[in-house]
């Protein structure tokens, strides 16, 4: 039998707490509901979770000192934060700790599954790549703790989001990198500046790349970005 998916859910506002738990479980996740902050830490030391569904506004311990706390024992586990409010400062903060999503109330529940059921393809494919250190791309070599590009006797130094960028796009080679989720990881927030940002490093990645004419970091529109090999 396989085992199902856990949560942690921490949700001080009881109705909506057993509402979303109802509904996760309707989904086949086992989740486990924590009215505030401090009876979910509590929780999440005695208890392997899979991921966390933390609410920001809770008694006791508030979501993002509970993240902080979290992420002390797991670095990893993929936090998703709910709050009442839509303020640019509590976006910056939630992703400032590491949080893979972020939803305001009220929300879609059919969203929030999508969301859960992405951070949890993501983060199983980074489980199994993260590690990798070094990747080939044709006749290029780039070592990611390097950073560097190297081809033939020739090496380029990447600046930090240069190698970052282009480690995603390694890591996702052949398939769609999500431009939103590439902006949260590197640039924290997604705004428009910072998407700009990121499309004059994607210019900067193909310059670099240009020796090897079958390699392409490809758009695709509305999505993001494909890195051809």
């Amino acid at each position: 039998m396989e085992q199902k998916t856990k949560l942690l859910l921490a949700e001080d506002d009881e109705n909506l707490g057993l509402l979303l738990k109802e509904y996760l479980v309707a989904k086949g996740y086992d989740a486990n509901l924590f009215p505030d902050g401090e009876t979910a830490y509590k929780g999440f030391l005695k208890d392997h979770y899979d991921a966390c569904i933390l609410d920001i506004m809770m008694p006791k311990k508030d979501g993002f000192t509970l993240a902080k706390d979290i992420r002390v024992i797991n670095p990893d586990i993929p936090i998703i934060f709910l709050t009442a409010k839509n303020l640019k400062e509590d976006v910056l903060e939630g992703f400032k700790l590491g949080a893979d999503d972020y939803m305001t109330k009220p929300f879609s529940m059919e969203e929030l599954i999508l969301r859960i059921e992405a951070i949890l393809r993501r983060t199983s494919q980074e489980s199994q790549l993260g590690s990798q250190q070094v990747f080939t791309l044709g006749q290029y070599i780039f070592d990611t703790h390097k950073q560097t590009l190297t081809y033939g006797d020739s090496t380029v130094k990447l600046t930090t989001k240069e190698a970052d960028l282009l480690k995603l796009l390694c890591q996702n080679a052949n398939k769609v990198l999500e431009r939103n989720y590439a902006l949260k990881l590197i640039w924290i927030d997604d705004n428009y500046f910072n998407a700009r940002s990121m499309d004059v490093y994607i210019t900067r990645l193909r310059k670099h790349l240009n020796k090897e004419p079958s390699i392409e970091i490809i758009n695709v529109h509305g999505k993001g970005y494909k890195l051809i090999i």
